[in-house]
């Protein structure tokens, strides 16, 4: 028996240490610092700012072939012959050997002088197309901040769910053992306890389901926070909205002026309009030069006799080409691009009027998600102190069973719908910040 308690006393040790441990070993996460973590970590915008470095590595002169291009190099030549040649000695032919051998270094410039301005207008075009992919990891940033801070809020809207059951759960707990003792003394009826008990072993499911959704919802967290699953963190935040007041017309025009999607649309129409200079460069006659210099040094071996030779080259050739005719090719690459231009404007104003209609359905319900919260603050108020005088009648005998658990189970939901307008006002919140704009900023 004393080995049996010193085990136990050797467990029960155990277990407070490593409880202690795992409690230690949860970060604070206040949502600053979640949105700051994200954003050093998070995978999305860590491809993003790769994506953008290529096109930054891109955007130089030579990529267009504004600078010539320089070959040095060397070519060989070892030859054998057997050649037949007259002999005027004895006056038929003979063959021969030869052996030689020739080197020959060589450098050379080739280099574009005019391709009808295609050089300059391609290098604007990548100064627009490192724009473009600066213009696409602002979007992502801005996605992966209203990402992380409704994955933060959702991570707490569970946490106070869980809250919420457990009180419930408390509550039918303590109704099961008061109806078991009621039982014990010959006051309650089975039926009584069997209700009772249901109620607790259905309130203890819903409570263990959402322990389950308490873990998800922080896995998803720290997917977005770029973290492994194994790090936990604790949040610091209240479950809390701060009301504002937005004006429409005010939204409308920062929407214009900010939105990020549509502010790289933008970008890409002026690629489209550049797109439509390269293909008139066509038109336009070509000036390349070809330059360089070369060195052959020959050896060559006779039957009888050998030789060396060498020979030093210097050129510098111009070439001046025009396209008179390519079966209408080029004609129709600027038709072609003109049209990809058009296209380009109607996705603009398409883009447009899809970001107003989107503005103000979440500027509507924003605003009806707002009177939803107030309506859910007063129901929440009713529903505790109908279950602070339910809880008493009960015990007092004044109301059954069935009528306690409607009280709870009014409660439960009450609890569950405030959760759930402070959180979609959350989540209306931070899409009107995303589409106007100020969601980095603020």
């Amino acid at each position: 028996m004393t080995r049996l308690k010193n085990k136990y006393h050797y467990l029960t040790v155990l277990l407070i240490v490593v409880s202690a441990h795992l409690v230690n070993a949860q970060q604070p996460l206040a949502l600053d610092d979640a949105i700051i973590k994200g954003l050093d970590n998070n995978f999305q915008i860590r491809i993003t700012n790769q994506e953008y470095n290529i096109a930054k590595l891109n955007n130089k002169q030579g990529t267009v072939g504004r600078w010539p291009s320089i070959t040095l190099g060397a070519n060989s030549i070892n030859r054998y012959d057997n050649t037949p040649f007259f002999d005027t000695t004895v006056l038929s032919y003979k063959r021969t050997d030869i052996y030689s051998n020739q080197i020959t270094p060589y450098v050379n410039l080739r280099w574009l002088l005019f391709d009808g301005f295609a050089v300059t207008m391609n290098k604007q075009k990548l100064d627009m197309l490192e724009q473009y992919s600066a213009g696409f990891s602002t979007i992502v940033v801005e996605n992966t901040i209203q990402a992380i801070i409704l994955g933060y809020y959702n991570a707490l809207l569970q946490i106070e769910r869980l809250r919420v059951l457990m009180e419930v759960k408390k509550l039918s707990g303590d109704r099961y053992k008061y109806e078991m003792m009621r039982k014990e003394i010959g006051t309650s009826v089975t039926f009584e306890v069997l209700q009772a008990k249901n109620s607790f072993f259905s309130d203890s499911t819903n409570y263990l389901l959402m322990e389950l959704n308490v873990k998800n919802a922080f896995l998803r967290l720290n997917l977005l926070l770029g973290e492994p699953p194994n790090v936990q963190f604790t949040l610091v935040d209240s479950f809390m909205v701060d009301l504002q007041y937005y004006d429409l017309q005010d939204m409308m025009d920062k929407m214009l002026a900010n939105n990020s999607n549509l502010k790289n649309q933008y970008i890409n129409q002026e690629i489209l309009k550049k797109g439509i200079g390269i293909a008139k460069s066509d038109v336009w006659p070509t000036i390349s030069m070809n330059a360089g210099a070369d060195y052959t040094q020959g050896w060559y071996d006779f039957e009888k006799s050998d030789a060396n030779t060498y020979s030093l080259d210097y050129y510098a050739n111009f070439t001046l080409s025009f396209n008179l005719f390519n079966g209408g090719n080029t004609h129709r690459t600027i038709k072609t691009a003109q049209i990809n231009e058009q296209i380009g404007q109607l996705e603009i104003q398409e883009l447009k009027q899809t970001l107003e209609n989107l503005l103000v359905n979440q500027f509507d319900l924003y605003r009806i998600r707002k009177q939803l919260l107030e309506v859910a603050n007063v129901n929440l108020e009713s529903a505790k102190l109908n279950m602070e005088i339910a809880t008493e009648k009960y015990r007092n005998g004044t109301i059954n069973s069935f009528n306690f658990r409607d009280v709870q189970l009014i409660f439960l939901n009450a609890s569950s719908n405030k959760l759930n307008a402070i959180y979609d006002l959350m989540d209306s919140q931070t899409e009107l910040l995303r589409l106007t704009g100020g969601i980095i900023s603020e």
